[in-house]
């Protein structure tokens, strides 16, 4: 990065609901969004053929789209299955990349789901505890 700023360098960019610092390199600025990390930034960039040297802020609107492109459809671009951070999706049973909001929003529905599990899982030790005469 040159001491002078281009006319075109954005200090803060909006990506997916997150404000993005546009000073960082691109590998370490998509990981302020949630859900991306250090390895899937890094592979993502890989994906995009962009310079791993690159500030964030220097990025062009199309080189930008496709980075999202990528992080929205990793299995389009040939990311394998156990690197994504949603395996085996309990309602659909896919794999996904979740990011964001949509990350906030699987992990209420699982917390919901394991609650429930527990709630009738209780009753039932309770019984089989109560038929076999032992203390919980």
């Amino acid at each position: 990065m040159s001491l002078i700023a281009n006319e075109d360098f954005q200090h803060i960019l909006r990506v997916q609901n997150t404000n993005v610092d546009g000073k960082q390199k691109i590998m370490f600025a998509l990981t302020s969004i949630k859900g991306i990390g250090r390895r899937f930034a890094n592979i993502v960039c890989k994906k995009a053929d962009i310079d791993m040297n690159k500030r964030a802020g220097e990025l062009s609107a199309a080189e930008i789209d496709s980075l999202m492109t990528i992080v929205a459809n990793p299995r389009q671009f040939k990311i394998p299955d156990w690197f994504l951070n949603r395996k085996k999706d309990y309602k659909d049973g896919k794999f996904s990349q979740v990011t964001s909001n949509a990350l906030d929003m699987k992990l209420r529905d699982d917390l919901e789901r394991l609650k429930k599990i527990r709630f009738d899982f209780v009753p039932l030790i309770s019984l089989i505890s109560f038929i076999w005469c032992i203390l919980v």
